[in-house]
């Protein structure tokens, strides 16, 4: 039975259109000399004519189909998929947020939006300690660019010529060395010690008049605090290197540690994260940039300042110029201002207090089933080893395939790359202890009937609207785009 939904192009009928737009019985008027000709369309665009009905049909179906925070549980390490509180949606959507036009930028007309802008930088400047950010990058990784490009640009103005590289822990993002290498930087790798941490002695090795600086996820992806972090900052700040604290695992700091007093220079804020905002199918997101005093005169431009209750563009005159366009995904933005709003000072505390409360008690729960390589010092996240699992024949792909057949998101598998048979779980804060009682209830079952039950598991899903997939094959012959042969 094919229960796969077409895509509306396929359901397409000539002359069905939605709506019908009301003659224009007041004015009379020739487009062309209202609009440039290079804007106008002189041929019809190929969008579907379907019916109002087929378009809500289709979307409630796709709903129903994909698995989101407000559906089930989500513990995608290093993601922080957390619920995302309805009151931020409500107020986004209000008139005078959801109209404002892009390109509407008289400053008279848009003080309330401004306003938004330079609260919220304020409040993300308070939680990171840090002196002022930028609003425009659209993602973390986008974030790790500007971070990145923000020290190129201190290196230029302080003639430091020598800097080529950038150092990173073996536990870093992928997005890291990436974003290294589009910033012009190359790339040094540092080794983790037992614990997990940094290896300081070998960092002692890298560090030299050549280094520009270090990005640092913390906590690290293992879910662990990097507890030499002063002496880590000390070694990079004594060749005038800058450190980059890459923000994606804000969630277990907020409202108790700050980033700028632990040595950062720099630090992008996964809002579509830790502050709640949607980030589901992709995006919109929002990766926000804050800067120590020495850099905030090349934050990208322009940046909102306020004078008498007047708020307004200000450009800077040593930037490295524009990130993005317009100026950020503004309605994201929005949400994670309302949601720091609701919750204050205390409440964001205990967003990371709560946090690492879950995840510490979902590891142990774990730890009588599967292996835990660095069990102590666990924060907001953990990651098991399915090492003896796979020695019975079931990988942690396997397991995170039978996951989605219990109504769960799988959690990330095979990353970080240092740990065998990875499994990165992060429950964050707004999960109950009911939901994560089900869960190792769920894991112990995989676990303890791997002999009878093998093939079954190394087949699933079985119960999603899409069961196993290619995914050589996909990787390989990547098709998603609709040329309009496609049928």
């Amino acid at each position: 039975m094919d229960n796969s939904t077409p895509i509306l192009f396929t359901l397409s009928k000539d002359s069905r259109a939605p709506f019908k737009a009301p003659e224009n019985k007041i004015n009379s008027y020739v487009l062309e000399n209202i609009i440039d000709n290079k804007y106008l369309r002189y041929k019809d665009a190929e969008l579907p004519q379907v019916s109002e009905s087929q378009v809500v049909r289709h979307f409630t179906n796709l709903s129903v189909k994909n698995h989101h925070v407000d559906k089930n549980f989500y513990p995608l390490g290093s993601c922080t998929m957390k619920y995302n509180p309805k009151i931020n949606d409500k107020i986004a959507m209000l008139s005078n947020f959801a109209q404002i036009h892009p390109n509407q930028i008289d400053e008279k007309s848009i003080q309330g939006i401004l306003e938004v802008y330079y609260n919220l930088g304020k409040y993300l400047c308070e939680i990171t300690g840090m002196h002022k950010v930028t609003l425009q990058p659209s993602a973390g990784s986008q974030g790790e660019l500007v971070g990145l490009l923000l020290m190129k640009k201190y290196h230029e103005m302080n003639n430091n010529k020598d800097k080529k590289y950038i150092i990173i822990p073996k536990t870093a993002h992928g997005t890291n060395p990436a974003s290294v290498i589009m910033s012009g930087y190359l790339v040094k790798q540092v080794q983790s010690d037992e614990r997990g941490r940094v290896c300081i002695k070998h960092l002692k090795e890298l560090v030299d008049n050549e280094t520009a600086g270090m990005m640092l996820t913390q906590p690290n992806t293992l879910g662990l605090f990097e507890d030499n972090i002063d002496e880590i900052c000390s070694m990079i700040h004594s060749v005038d290197g800058l450190m980059y604290m890459d923000g994606a695992n804000l969630n277990a700091l907020v409202g108790m540690v700050n980033p700028s007093k632990m040595g950062f220079d720099i630090t992008h804020i996964n809002l579509h994260k830790t502050f709640s905002t949607p980030h589901g199918g992709g995006g919109p997101g929002a990766g926000p940039v804050a800067v120590n005093q020495k850099l905030s005169n090349y934050l990208p431009t322009p940046i909102v300042e306020c004078d008498e209750s007047v708020f307004y563009f200000k450009d800077l005159e040593h930037s490295i110029g524009k990130v993005h366009t317009f100026f950020g995904n503004y309605g994201v933005l929005l949400r994670a201002y309302v949601y720091i709003l609701s919750l204050g000072k205390e409440g964001l505390k205990e967003v990371s207090q709560k946090a690492l409360l879950n995840a510490n008690y979902l590891k142990t729960l774990l730890m009588e089933f599967y292996d835990v390589p660095y069990s102590e010092g666990t924060m907001h996240e953990f990651v098991i080893s399915a090492e003896k699992q796979k020695k019975k024949g079931m990988k942690a792909f396997d397991i995170a395939k039978n996951l989605l057949d219990f109504g769960f998101h799988s959690p990330t598998v095979y990353f970080p790359i240092n740990i065998p048979e990875s499994i990165m779980i992060e429950p964050t804060e707004t999960e109950t202890k009911e939901t994560l009682d089900l869960f190792c209830e769920k894991m112990k079952y995989l676990n303890d009937n791997i002999a009878q039950k093998l093939e079954y598991f190394k087949d699933a899903p079985h119960h999603t609207p899409i069961r196993k997939l290619d995914e050589a094959k996909a990787n390989r012959e990547l098709d998603v785009k609709w040329n309009g042969n496609n049928k």
